[in-house]
């Protein structure tokens, strides 16, 4: 296991099908990310993109809907994480992604890899999760947060509220989707997903 967290030997084992649009990235130079990111990126101890970095970075930064299958330990937290940061604006205090999760566990996880990559770009993130304190949810929220990483119930309250605004979100992610899907969520995400502007979406299981 690299210090990056990563199996590399466990990548070597792995098979990949890719479309042929995908082109693979060999370094994090090669995928054009801001120079504060990249340095975030290093500093978090990433030395060379993951497979599923290589592949899916540049291809989520164009724009494009994505779903991806990866197993534990191939970088795709980061995966996405990094592809948030990059698209991103910070000079705009709005919420411009938004990351959903099936426990507050793993959205608070994302959290800090989001608030860690974005060491040096002043990111606003905050977990957006129930068995909190919804006063400091709607405090924070109304500060303005980049990016919201959270879970089903306590995001669809906070978009109901209105504290939480779609109108600046570029970006939507289900990170362990089909778990999102199957665990009786997936009626508060299509009532909180269907009528906002259409933005990219990303699958990950």
């Amino acid at each position: 296991m690299a210090d990056d967290g990563i199996d590399r030997d466990a990548e070597k084992r792995m098979e990949f099908s890719t479309s042929k649009e995908v082109q693979v990235a060999p370094t994090f130079e090669a995928m054009h990310l801001k120079e504060n990111l990249l340095r975030g990126v290093y500093a978090y101890g990433y030395e060379s993109p993951s497979a599923v970095q290589s592949r899916a970075i540049v291809q989520i930064c164009k724009g494009r809907d994505t779903i991806a299958q990866a197993q534990s330990g191939t970088g795709k937290t980061a995966t996405f994480s990094i592809s948030i940061l990059q698209v991103i604006d910070t000079a705009v205090r709005e919420s411009q992604a938004l990351v959903l999760s099936p426990t507050r566990e793993l959205a608070t996880q994302i959290q800090s890899v989001l608030l860690a990559l974005g060491d040096y770009m002043n990111v606003q993130c905050h977990a957006c999760i129930g068995g909190t304190n919804v006063g400091e949810d709607i405090r924070k929220l109304d500060y303005g947060q980049h990016v919201v990483s959270g879970t089903p119930g306590r995001v669809a309250d906070m978009i109901r509220r209105r504290n939480l605004r779609t109108r600046h979100i570029k970006m939507l992610v289900l990170d362990e989707a089909d778990e999102l899907l199957n665990r009786g969520f997936r009626e508060q995400i299509y009532d909180s997903w269907l009528s906002p502007p259409p933005f990219p979406m990303m699958f990950w299981t």
